[in-house]
């Protein structure tokens, strides 16, 4: 529900738009640049992004299978009903997926969630209460929040949209590394930050929330082997007519969480197995070891446990606890800063006196 006045609104939404904004003009600039550090970005860096983020989802996942966050804490959390209905997607989902041909095999996921959905219906999980109270349409308020520049909030911003460029150089890499087997080329990944950026900028002038690559889309690409653009193009002309009827989006809100998660489990893992994939193009030499261990602790440790970091300010804070950049900044630096070959004697304690070994996998 919309507030009825501007006045009776947080600070912090009225500067939801501005931000919005010029972060996301902000963002499309990088697409400028972004090819031209494409160097600094190789498989070592863009795989541990795309396996950090799935990491990060993972965990989502599980959370929204077991009943969702507003259940947690409570004895509805993780309940048996919670569960079934979740198993119901992933099984259905893998069943279509793997036994099934044509159409049915493509359209896996959206046919599991489907016949959880059934599940939770007949469970009497789902609810039909805000379909009546919907509008039948209702067209867009632009600027409904105003709109006030604040210098720290923008610049804020700015430093977030960074990082949702480095994931929108993780995701993309999956997704041409999931759906077609191959690197992203260089339009690809400037394309993606423009679309990235100017989406964000056009949502806040609609009073939205800013847009970032959806990484989920990595998974689900990886399972169904679309990754046309007319497909995506079709799908974004049905969002912008659905946002005109409010009782469509009513009916999705239908969906049960624990739906979702039976869904999102599949999909999530499979952004972390498209960041594996990307790591396998990796020479395992023990210098890489080493920059991928030393990224991927700090990293995942401060997601894990963001109290470590609870006397920093607030953003600083919330962009390294993200692990997304952390992870990707100690990756860039160290790749740049050490030297391509180590000898075995600078890297022998540090790697635990291992290396990769297997086919194509060199020792430095």
């Amino acid at each position: 529900m919309l507030p009825t006045g501007i006045s009776q609104l947080p600070s912090s939404l009225h500067d939801e738009c501005p931000r919005a904004l010029v972060g996301g003009l902000f963002h499309a600039s990088l697409g400028l640049v972004i090819g031209r550090i494409r160097f600094a970005l190789p498989p070592l860096v863009t795989g541990l992004v795309v396996t950090m983020i799935g990491l990060a989802l993972v965990r989502v996942g599980v959370q929204y299978a077991a009943g969702g966050v507003p259940a947690m804490g409570t004895e509805k959390f993780g309940n048996l009903q919670s569960w079934s209905v979740a198993l119901v997607v992933i099984f259905v989902t893998l069943g279509l997926k793997f036994f099934a041909r044509g159409m049915l095999s493509v359209s896996a996921v959206l046919l599991g969630l489907l016949a959880g959905y059934g599940v939770a219906f007949m469970l009497g999980m789902v609810s039909f209460g805000a379909i009546g109270t919907a509008a039948a349409f209702a067209l867009p308020n632009p600027l409904h929040f105003g709109l006030e520049f604040t210098t720290a909030a923008i610049v804020g911003f700015c430093a977030m949209a960074f990082v949702s460029a480095v994931e929108t150089v993780g995701d993309v890499s999956g997704i041409t590394k999931g759906g077609a087997g191959r690197e992203a080329t260089e339009d690809e990944i400037k394309g993606a930050t423009y679309a990235d950026g100017l989406g964000t900028a056009v949502s806040g002038l609609f009073g939205a929330l800013p847009n970032t690559s959806f990484s989920q889309n990595v998974g689900l690409i990886a399972m169904t082997g679309v990754m046309s653009r007319h497909v995506v193009t079709i799908g974004a002309v049905f969002l912008i007519l659905a946002g005109l009827f409010p009782k469509v989006g009513a009916v999705i809100s239908t969906v049960p969480i624990e739906v979702l998660g039976g869904g999102v489990i599949v999909m999530f893992g499979m952004v972390v197995a498209a960041g594996i994939s990307m790591l396998s193009d990796v020479e395992w030499n023990r210098r890489n070891m080493v920059i991928f261990a030393i990224a991927l602790s700090l990293g995942l440790g401060l997601q894990l446990e963001p109290s470590a970091l609870q006397h920093l300010p607030d953003t600083p804070r919330v962009l390294l606890t993200s692990g997304i950049l952390p992870a990707a900044a100690i990756a860039i630096i160290l790749n740049l800063a050490l030297p391509k070959a180590l000898s075995d004697e600078a890297t022998e304690e540090v790697s635990g006196g291992m290396k990769g070994s297997g086919t194509g996998l060199k020792k430095s």
